[in-house]
């Protein structure tokens, strides 16, 4: 299996593709490494417990996509010791540390190889809500499975994640123009925050069978992981916010409501979506 998969330890292109520069959650930003805390705090417990479902174990040989700060790739590179391996790809793979078992990779998933039925899992957390070309990707991702391995894709969608308890009824308004800024900011570089309501569906149309589709809604108070991302997206994406119309003023105001001790609201909802390639007949 090692021959299998060498391809992905000799790196991707440089990054020099369109998709590195619509992608707005830069990985080498001031705030990148605060995101993908927060991130990880979020949605960690969800995602290894979906995980957990498949079974993987020692011995499989698995491809986390979009790896981000590597919490993901570390956790299966711990269930997979010692006799498997995990690769951590990124078009920007600085903050995936090493670990025993990982392999980490510069690979852009639209354009760079994978090698063929090489892994018992694959998995990606909000990384095709990003891709236009989410359908190929897909089926890259199929063709890289072994027959019968898994997939896990999560995703979130925002469609409905309003403020449930305000100091007042402008702090109500600001922190959904807020949300609708956010919105706007991803629709403008390609990324849809509403896909995980459609990933099941284009997982089935991708070929893939034994769909299982799972969501989960929290509600999200001062200092939850859910608003501490906001937050930080705040900053991480002011230039953004700014050229939406929001003010520096504004934002300001809504990092304080989102810290105010009675502020409550909706989480996005996280879809998770675990699959696997048909066995071969």
């Amino acid at each position: 299996m090692r021959n299998r998969t060498a391809c992905l330890s000799r790196g991707g292109n440089p990054v020099t593709h369109a998709l590195a520069h619509q992608y707005v959650f830069d990985n080498d930003g001031d705030h990148s490494a605060d995101q993908h805390r927060c991130l990880a705090d979020l949605l960690d417990p969800l995602t290894f417990g979906r995980l957990a479902q498949t079974g993987v174990g020692d011995g499989w040989n698995c491809l986390e996509i979009g790896a981000g700060g590597g919490s993901v790739a570390r956790w299966l590179a711990d269930r997979v010791a010692p006799r498997g391996h995990v690769f951590a790809t990124d078009i920007k793979p600085g903050l995936i540390p090493a670990h025993d078992g990982l392999t980490v990779t510069r690979h852009d998933i639209v354009r760079d190889p994978l090698p063929p039925a090489a892994f018992d899992l694959v998995h990606a957390r909000l990384v095709l809500s990003h891709l236009p070309e989410r359908a190929a990707v897909l089926a890259r991702l199929r063709d890289a499975l072994r027959p019968g391995g898994w997939l896990q894709i999560d995703e979130i969608d925002v469609t409905h994640w309003p403020a449930l308890l305000t100091p007042d009824h402008g702090s109500r308004e600001l922190y959904e123009t807020f949300l609708r800024a956010m919105a706007t900011v991803l629709v403008g570089v390609g990324s849809d925050p509403t896909w995980g309501r459609s990933a099941a569906q284009e997982i089935a149309q991708a070929g893939f069978t034994q769909i299982d589709p799972w969501c989960h809604v929290e509600v999200w108070g001062p200092k939850s992981p859910g608003l501490e991302l906001l937050t930080s997206n705040s900053f991480h994406l002011e230039d953004h916010f700014l050229a939406t119309g929001l003010t520096r003023d504004q934002l300001d105001e809504v990092r304080a409501v989102m810290a105010d001790p009675g502020f409550r609201s909706v989480s996005f909802t996280v879809h998770s979506v675990l699959a696997r390639r048909p066995e071969e007949t």
